[in-house]
């Protein structure tokens, strides 16, 4: 371990329905507040099968456009993230950082802005240039090529970031993503003119968001594996 550097395990859940992504975070954040838990910090890495997801601003969702996407063959969840509306499916590389920002810095701006500059890096690795712009999540150009909507509650985090890979982007034309009018997707696959996988851009994530957190990162032990198993 890197004097300094705060330890974060990563747990790769691979490809998983959402619903127990969302088991699986509250048994990470239960482990903050476990005084026999030594090493709480935790990357959750994932895909998901495709959802259509909306923030606590939910209130332009109503039953009906909830069957409309459900219709289509996807799952629907209302969760309390920040952010509106946007999807989630196969070829979409999902990070959910449980961190106490006490270990790193207590402010939510700050982690916001931390995500955002660890995609930014991460795409200008590929040779891609993407930036923040005065709606959430990362740009290249007026396309979204990675959504950020986060939940921080006595400052350990939830939620995270989905950065697009080689996802099917059609799935995004049945919403207006993020609630963000006249903007659209894209993807590393689309930028590059070639297939970015999920397995190609883990890797560069993580090396990016340790340079960017100042953290060291390890795969889970065994003990974290079977808690995996647990959770269905």
């Amino acid at each position: 371990m890197s004097l300094g550097k705060t330890p974060v395990n990563v747990v790769n859940l691979g490809r998983i329905a959402y619903r127990s992504a969302l088991q699986m975070q509250q048994h990470y954040i239960k482990q903050h507040f476990d005084s026999s838990s030594q090493n709480p910090n935790t990357l959750l890495l994932c895909e998901h099968y495709p959802v259509y997801t909306i923030g606590i601003r939910r209130a332009q969702y109503p039953s009906e456009e909830e069957q409309r996407l459900k219709d289509l063959g996807a799952d629907f969840f209302r969760t309390n993230r920040g952010g509106l509306i946007t999807f989630h499916g196969p070829g979409q590389l999902v990070c959910y950082p449980i961190l106490n920002l006490g270990c790193f810095k207590k402010s939510v701006r700050w982690y916001v802005c931390e995500l955002e500059r660890t995609v930014i890096e991460m795409c200008s690795k590929f040779g891609i240039k993407a930036s923040t712009s005065p709606d959430t999540g990362v740009w290249v150009g007026n396309n979204k090529i990675c959504a950020i909507g986060i939940h921080c509650g006595r400052y350990v985090t939830s939620h995270g970031l989905a950065l697009n890979c080689n996802t099917d982007l059609n799935w995004f034309e049945n919403i207006v993503p993020c609630g963000i009018v006249g903007k659209g997707v894209t993807s590393l696959s689309r930028e590059l003119g070639r297939d970015v996988t999920i397995e190609e851009a883990t890797p560069v994530l993580l090396e990016t968001f340790s340079e960017q957190f100042n953290c060291t990162l390890t795969k889970a032990s065994s003990s974290t594996d079977h808690a995996q198993q647990t959770v269905h």
